[in-house]
């Protein structure tokens, strides 16, 4: 039997007075019970604990029980859990030791197999049968060799090839309630004082119990994204190496392109979770204390945890960013509060959000999510701006203003840790950094040099590169002396010819400075240069000429035939359709990319037979690609989804008009409520009710936004962070939409039926279930017209006559009123329960 203290380490961890888990108490008697419990703390997992010496022997599986002996599950040693702990069921405190809801999702009994014993465990195995509701037969725990330094135990559980065997996640999928009280997670989340106080309240009294249960989230608001104080924090992101871009000669051309200014001044990636922030340059150095007052600005945000890329400038006196007067600032040192901060802030790239790595989103999304987390940022904090194509006109507006140049960005490509061309960069004046390997002598009085000696590495090899002597102040000139004769050296580090070596004086590879300069002569050296700044975030080795390429041009290569074919009965053609969809798949995409679709072909035009198809039977070409998914008979099926622009326009050469889409990628990740109007209903109605259902779920502490369908209905949409499973969102939706319905039923019905929708609006919470699709934001509708489905602000629906006002033909409208509805569609929120 274990000792008393067997429980101490159980019983440290809870404050008994918040939580109603059971306090620990070794059982006088042993039996071999055993019990799994699905755990939605800061992650989902099932607790797996079997009875041995008096107390519960505990293990949390990550992915939950498979069935599939092929599939080893991580099973993570706990401590150990009082027997009273096997019928507990209900919600653990936020803050406290493993906080949230708590799940009896399985019990029995357990024995080990003949000739075996609960003592194997302390060789690390454990070969047993489980006589439980869900798991059964024979089943084994194998303790993994653990590393240096490693505190916990890993295990892992395997099912052992018997009758009671089977394959993939069904056992989880598919066992979705309590054995002890039949609910599901979110009812039991609901369920605050321990008993079930929600069924049987109908109409008002159901939405009046449902907002009270989650009046704690009600600080967000439609009117404010800010996020809550966050009781919890994650972990800080680790630095990621970022990515950089490719010098090239032209301005890329096309939608394929968005363009954002390029700022002078130091990359930084920042790493935060709420208070806590760590900021570092593009090479990985921790300078969170060079930046004190920025960092303080970003603390106040109180932000998830994430990883941020983007630039840090100050400002000089033409009040454009300045390096040269970042660099004087960072020399004279600054102020400690934020009102004193000379530095500013522009992020532009997302990398990870709440544990989510958006790498291998497309930019165009991280840069939607990026805009949605920092909606409430203040200065000196911004997000930097960007335009879809007209990439000239922004650089020219750039050089006229004195500025550096601009950068463009592959808006359907991922996140690379590398120099790609994804990213690429066109300046207006040449600049480059350069190592300094030496300084000649002046004759002119108080001036302690004429000019600076420069060099690139090429390969392994320093190589001359001219010399600048112009650029510096009085100040600057002093503590570039101070710092170059504490590396002087007798020999030159660089072959220079013997003219321009006469009076110089070498030093050790060691600093690095940037300068602007007209162009490189026939021999290679610098002409009419000017010095900038020296640069303490870049490693001389890595000091290299950057040659201009030939700028790239991203046009699709997806060949559409029969551009002439008349497919709607206005006189759009199919040329037409992929014309707007090329232009609006920037749009798009961030909506629309790896996420399982489902396609309305209309192959001989609108009028003429159309067809839902999700499966690719082998017509569509190589940009179409296919993910199996799990069916609920337990096989799997192929279905459609698309990465970039090429995808979508393949899916309109094979006749496609609609494109709809999962809530979800690898988890639900959106919830929506279709506004379904009886026929000849006024939208001013359906316009109300749209404002009405934000206004409920800002009581709920929910962001939502709104979607014209290009029907006659209003999406009500509410992004949501993924972690909970497909049971939880359906039932959310359907409680939600039938609270509505319930104390409102002369105006709202939450079934189909048409008989029951007579001048009523149907709110359609079934787009919620897996597998279920909604129309994604910009598809075109295969109605008369052209129209499609198109975002839209809360202060702009009172505006609108009708939900379809625009058509395929006003994609330089979308694209021009993009800027307005930024972040649109994208929030940091979690599922609350009902």
């Amino acid at each position: 039997m274990a000792t008393r203290d067997a429980l101490a380490p159980y019983n440290a961890k809870r404050d008994f007075k918040r939580t109603r888990e059971p306090r620990g108490k070794v059982a006088k008697k042993g039996g071999n019970s055993f019990v799994v419990q699905k755990h939605a703390a800061t992650r989902l997992h099932w607790d797996f604990r079997l009875e041995i010496d008096g107390v519960l022997k505990s293990w949390a599986v990550t992915k939950g029980p498979s069935l599939d002996p092929n599939d080893k599950r991580l099973a993570v040693r706990t401590e150990d859990h009082p027997l009273d702990y096997g019928t507990f069921e209900g919600s653990i405190p936020k803050g406290e030791y493993g906080g949230g809801t708590v799940m009896l999702w399985d019990r029995g009994t357990w024995e080990p197999i003949p000739g075996k014993s609960a003592d194997d465990l302390k060789d690390g195995h454990l070969h047993f049968i489980l006589h439980g509701e869900r798991m059964k037969g024979e089943w084994l725990l194998v303790r993994m060799k653990g590393r240096p330094g490693e505190k916990r135990e890993n295990w892992l559980l395997r099912k052992i090839d018997d009758a009671e065997a089977g394959s993939g996640d069904t056992l989880v999928d598919r066992s979705l309630t309590s054995v002890l009280t039949d609910r599901t997670m979110a009812e039991i989340e609901a369920d605050r004082e321990g008993t079930q106080s929600l069924p049987g309240a109908k109409g008002k009294t159901f939405a009046k119990k449902m907002a009270e249960a989650h009046a704690h989230n009600a600080e967000v608001t439609h009117k404010s994204r800010k996020s809550k104080a966050r009781s919890t924090q994650g972990p800080l992101p680790r630095f990621v190496k970022p990515q950089l871009a490719t010098l090239v000669d032209a301005v890329p051309t096309g939608n394929d392109w968005l363009h954002e200014i390029k700022y002078d001044g130091y990359r930084a990636l920042i790493a935060v979770s709420g208070s806590r922030v760590e900021l570092y340059t593009r090479n990985g150095l921790d300078w969170t204390e060079k930046f004190t007052p920025l960092v303080k600005a970003i603390a106040e945000l109180d932000l998830p945890s994430a990883l941020i890329d983007g630039e840090i400038v100050a400002f000089g006196e033409n009040g454009n960013p300045s390096f040269s007067a970042l660099q004087s600032v960072l020399k004279r040192g600054h102020g400690s509060q934020r009102e004193d901060t000379p530095f500013h802030f522009f992020a532009f790239d997302l990398l990870s959000l709440d544990g989510m790595d958006l790498k291998p989103l497309t930019t165009m999304e991280r840069k939607e999510r990026l805009e949605a987390l920092l909606a409430d940022a203040e200065d000196p904090i911004h997000v930097s701006d960007h335009v879809i194509g007209m990439g000239e006109k922004l650089y020219r507006s750039m050089c006229e203003a004195g500025q550096e140049g601009i950068i463009a960005k592959r808006i359907d490509a991922p996140y690379r840790s590398d120099r790609t061309r994804n990213w690429v960069k066109v300046k207006c004046t040449r600049r480059q950094e350069f190592v300094l390997i030496g300084w000649t002598k002046s004759s002119a009085r108080g001036r302690p040099f004429a000019s600076l000696l420069l060099a690139q590495y090429e390969g392994k090899k320093l190589i001359y590169k001219g010399k600048v002597g112009t650029g510096f102040d009085a100040d600057t000139m002093e503590s570039l002396q101070a710092a170059m004769a504490q590396i002087a050296v007798d020999e030159p580090p660089a072959d220079v010819p013997r003219v321009e070596a006469r009076g110089a004086q070498w030093i050790r590879p060691k600093l690095v400075a940037e300068i602007a300069f007209a162009e490189f002569t026939g021999e290679g050296r610098v002409r009419h240069g000017s010095f900038l700044g020296l640069r303490s975030d870049k490693p001389v080795k890595a000091v290299n000429p950057e040659r201009a390429k030939k700028a790239p041009t991203v046009e699709t290569s997806i060949k559409i035939s029969n551009r002439d074919r008349e497919i709607f009965e206005s006189g759009q053609t199919k040329g037409d359709l992929a014309d707007y969809y090329q232009r609006v798949a920037p749009l798009m995409l961030p909506f629309l990319a790896n996420r399982p679709i489902s396609l309305v072909r209309c192959p001989q035009g609108r009028a003429k037979k159309c067809f839902f198809q999700k499966h690719d039977g082998g017509t569509f070409g190589k940009h179409v690609r296919q993910v199996p998914i799990r069916e609920k008979d337990g096989g799997s099926e192929d279905y459609i989804f698309v990465e970039d622009a090429e995808g979508v326009l393949e899916c309109v050469q094979m006749g496609t008009i609609e494109f709809h889409g999962w809530a979800s990628r690898a988890d639900a990740d959106r919830m929506i409520f279709d506004l379904d109007p009886d026929e000849g209903m006024d939208f001013a109605k359906v316009r109300k009710a749209a404002e009405d259902i934000r206004d409920h779920l800002s009581d709920i502490g929910l962001v939502s936004f709104a979607m014209l369908s290009g029907g006659k209905g209003v999406h009500v949409v509410v992004p949501l962070t993924p972690g909970h499973s497909w049971d939880e969102h359906k039932d959310f939706a359907s409680r939600f939409a039938r609270a509505l319905s319930e104390a409102e039923p002369d105006r709202f019905v939450a079934t189909m039926s048409k008989a029951k929708r007579a001048k009523r609006i149907f709110i359609d919470w079934l787009r919620n279930q897996r597998g279920s699709t909604a129309i994604l934001p910009y598809s075109a509708r295969a109605r008369a017209g052209a129209p499609m489905a198109i975002p839209i602000g809360w202060d702009e629906l009172g505006k609108m006559e009708d939900a379809h006002p625009f058509s395929i033909d006003d994609a330089e409208a979308l694209i021009e009123r993009q800027k307005a509805l930024k972040g649109w569609g994208f929030a940091t929120q979690a599922l609350p329960a009902l």
